[in-house]
């Protein structure tokens, strides 16, 4: 998705011109502040006052400031992570698109996991302020108006809806929606005829357990993966790869274009069905704007 928006496409073609994007995530890291405040906290770490002094340090130095750092990581991130640069990265990527500042010359396969962030969040995290705390861990620049906005009016926490019963399934659906799932949906509207999107849903659907699917290998099977559903993902990469349609495969369901309608597949335990993609919804269309930043 960064090399997409690289550059707000201001440099020229990509050296590619297909991409299969799976579950393309990220935690929107903010401003300019915050980072200064990591490097100052890593260059303490190291006891140097420069970058410049922290690249002359030993490998194994500079490896244990890194683990000090992210073993103090909130539960489910990182610390590091891409974040906006000003050049190769000069704004966040959704918002890129939604401007047009992408290298539009391409075709894409966006896919998505149905629980994407289950692993990351923390199941004790069961309150309001819960929500608001995680809130305020992932986008720490944001106005109260905003962080009032994002638990009132669009992850209530009110659990009678159709999208989530519990404390934990709003906060695994807000988390997945901000850095994983509505990222598809900004990059599947943007190429719309020439992209195909899918969703993995058989259970328990988290982030990355379609890739075992993605690489299996049929003289090894695995009692824990379907292989009709693995050798129907891989014709229809192979075959995107090859000719730069993912259809043509005998034996397989058709894959529709994503178009206007958004259109995708749904990989689950009884086969694979057509569906109306579920991160066309009102909550990415804002989180593509970037109020928060």
């Amino acid at each position: 998705m960064h090399q997409i928006t690289a550059y707000g496409g201001l440099k020229g073609k990509l050296p590619f011109q297909q991409a299969v994007l799976q579950s393309p995530g990220f935690q929107p890291y903010p401003g300019n502040w915050q980072q200064d405040q990591l490097l100052q906290a890593f260059l303490q770490d190291l006891g140097v006052s420069t970058i410049d002094k922290a690249r002359s340090l030993p490998y194994e130095t500079l490896q244990s400031a890194n683990i000090n750092l992210t073993s103090i990581s909130p539960y489910g991130s990182f610390t590091f992570a891409p974040t906006v640069d000003g050049s190769f990265v000069p704004a966040l990527p959704g918002k890129l698109i939604l401007q047009g500042s992408y290298n539009q010359n391409l075709k894409l396969i966006v896919g998505h996991n149905a629980n994407e962030t289950a692993y990351f969040v923390d199941p004790t995290a069961v309150t309001l302020t819960d929500e608001i705390a995680n809130i305020h861990s992932e986008l720490p620049d944001a106005q109260p108006s905003i962080v009032d906005y994002i638990t009132q009016t669009m992850y209530p926490y009110i659990f009678n809806t159709s999208l989530y019963s519990s404390p934990y399934q709003l906060l695994v659906l807000s988390s997945a929606e901000v850095s994983f799932t509505c990222n598809t949906h900004f990059l599947a509207s943007a190429f719309s005829n020439r992209a195909w999107a899918y969703r993995f849903s058989i259970p328990p659907a988290i982030h990355g357990q379609d890739v075992p699917y993605t690489y299996y290998n049929s003289s090894l099977p695995s009692p824990e993966i379907d292989p009709e559903i693995a050798l129907a993902m891989q014709a229809y990469i192979t075959e995107f790869a090859v000719t730069g349609d993912p259809n043509g495969r005998k034996g397989f369901p058709d894959f529709p274009v994503y178009g206007e309608e958004a259109n995708m597949l749904d990989f689950n335990v009884t086969g694979i069905e057509v569906m109306h993609d579920d991160t066309d919804n009102a909550r990415c269309e804002w989180w593509q704007k970037a109020l928060y930043f």
